[in-house]
């Protein structure tokens, strides 16, 4: 499987513009051969912008129907962050669009991080698998992936690929640099990590966004600007695979 992934800096809630940059960075990843494409968290509309409350989305929003007519055009699976609006609660989510446009998972965000998104959002209670192409794929957002049991998870009901919107940043460089390679060197499995970068609000976002192998190789890393990411997935070698999973013993 060919994973693409972009690293951008925030819409900062100009929706449109976030859009034709998902439409772009989507054309780009299809001509590269890429399966699936995967945006950073709360892409829609910036994850530090003021007032989400009143910028959140529904899931059958013009926007995500854009978004979903785009994977359909680029025949391209797309992973995009979105403040999700359901009735009177929000989430911290991502949708992703198969490449015929139809929506393969909804998820929402198990571990918020921090006070402001406690006080945004409900916490989400579901980690569901999914089909792409001939991988099983499941959705972390952010700091969800940085916790095992999460990941081992979806690993042990057969998630061959993490897909990791994200709004990583300053000081915690070694998510990227070490915790994701670990997570999927320990797994089993490849992950892909997409931050932003530049400045948002009173943040300023890492970049370093990450493909990770199944053995914990890195296939591909951004520096700290605006970057398409793409690698092919290599096939998981049993001869390599840690089996830290089957063996845990649990005292």
């Amino acid at each position: 499987m060919r994973l693409a992934l972009w690293q951008g800096t925030s819409p900062a809630a100009d929706i449109d513009a976030a859009c034709a940059e998902a439409e772009s960075a989507l054309a780009a990843a299809s001509a590269l051969g890429a399966a699936a494409l995967v945006l950073p968290e709360i892409w829609l509309p910036g994850y530090n912008q003021p007032d989400i409350p009143a910028r959140a989305l529904p899931l059958d929003s013009p926007p995500l129907r854009r978004l979903a007519a785009a994977a359909r055009h680029h025949s391209t699976a797309l992973v995009t962050g979105y403040a999700e609006r359901d009735g009177d609660r929000l989430y911290n989510s991502a949708a992703c669009f198969g490449p015929d446009g139809a929506l393969l998972c909804n998820y929402r965000k198990v571990q918020l991080y921090g006070p402001r998104e406690q006080a945004l959002y409900t916490t989400g209670d579901r980690l569901p698998i999914f089909r792409i192409g001939e991988e099983t794929a499941a959705i972390l957002i952010c700091y969800d992936v940085e916790f095992a049991p999460h990941v081992k998870s979806v690993s042990d009901r057969g998630a061959t690929v993490i897909l990791c919107p994200t709004a990583n940043m300053l000081p915690f460089t070694h998510v990227a640099d070490h915790t994701v390679p670990a997570m999927a060197a320990n797994h089993g499995l490849a992950i892909a990590y997409a931050n932003y970068c530049g400045t948002e609000g009173d943040l300023t976002y890492t970049g370093r966004s990450t493909i990770a192998g199944p053995h914990g190789e890195i296939l591909a890393r951004a520096a700290e600007t605006p970057a398409l990411l793409v690698a092919d997935i290599p096939r998981r070698d049993p001869a390599r695979l840690s089996t830290q999973s089957a063996d845990l013993k649990v005292l």
